[in-house]
């Protein structure tokens, strides 16, 4: 783990591709993407199965290993409306249970806007980006805002690190500017959009379970 400052915060970046604010018992998620596998399945389009799974058994292992008393996701809950299909929905409901006393949080996105929000079994409080958390402005666009620090999702970001023999790594990573910081996405099958980085910006990759400055 790695802990910086951000906005007067001390914000850990775990290897699992999220993020945890210590002293609010808060853990960040961006672009979970619930339901992106069967969306795809149901237009015909072969996916590997049991994504969903695999993504709320990485937010569980998260709950234990942080001790988090809420979960804010940076928006992308929910793919599409395909999303709510009967599997997919059962699956939430079971993660939900096992997670009963946990706040949840969603800072709808562009795909929430689509998918509509979680449903009400679910017990999530759903907001419009900004979502105001100390000197924090929790978003899901990477967009800046006057006077607070701005952690958001949607872009999914990636760098490329050079191996031997000119092999090229793509992983994924955490990009911090001056006023931005966006994290990758957590989702299971997502893809990835290279950082475009800039003089002072720091850009922290997810490496063999490790968060590694670059």
């Amino acid at each position: 783990m790695t802990t910086i400052q951000v906005g007067g915060e001390a914000l850990t970046l775990l290897p699992q591709k999220a993020a945890f604010l210590a002293a609010h018992r808060t853990l960040l998620i961006a672009d979970a993407h619930i339901g992106k596998a069967v969306s795809f399945r149901q237009l015909g389009v072969p996916v590997p199965r049991g994504t969903t799974s695999e993504t709320l058994g990485g937010i569980s292992r998260l709950i234990d290993a942080t001790g988090a008393a809420r979960i804010v996701f940076l928006g992308d809950f929910l793919h599409s409306a395909r999303s709510h299909a009967a599997a997919t929905q059962a699956a939430l409901a079971r993660w939900r249970e096992r997670h009963a006393d946990l706040d949840l949080l969603l800072v709808r996105g562009n795909h929430d806007d689509r998918a509509g929000d979680p449903p009400a079994s679910l017990r999530f409080d759903v907001v419009d980006e900004p979502f105001n958390l100390g000197a924090l402005a929790l978003c899901h666009h990477p967009t800046p805002r006057d006077g607070r620090y701005v952690l958001a999702g949607h872009l999914h970001p990636c760098i490329h690190v050079a191996g031997r023999a000119h092999d090229r790594l793509r992983l994924a990573c955490f990009h911090f500017d001056l006023r931005v910081g966006v994290l990758p996405a957590f989702g299971s099958f997502t893809g990835m959009h290279p950082v475009r980085r800039m003089p002072g910006d720091r850009v922290f990759a997810v490496a063999d379970e490790r968060v590694v400055e670059l």
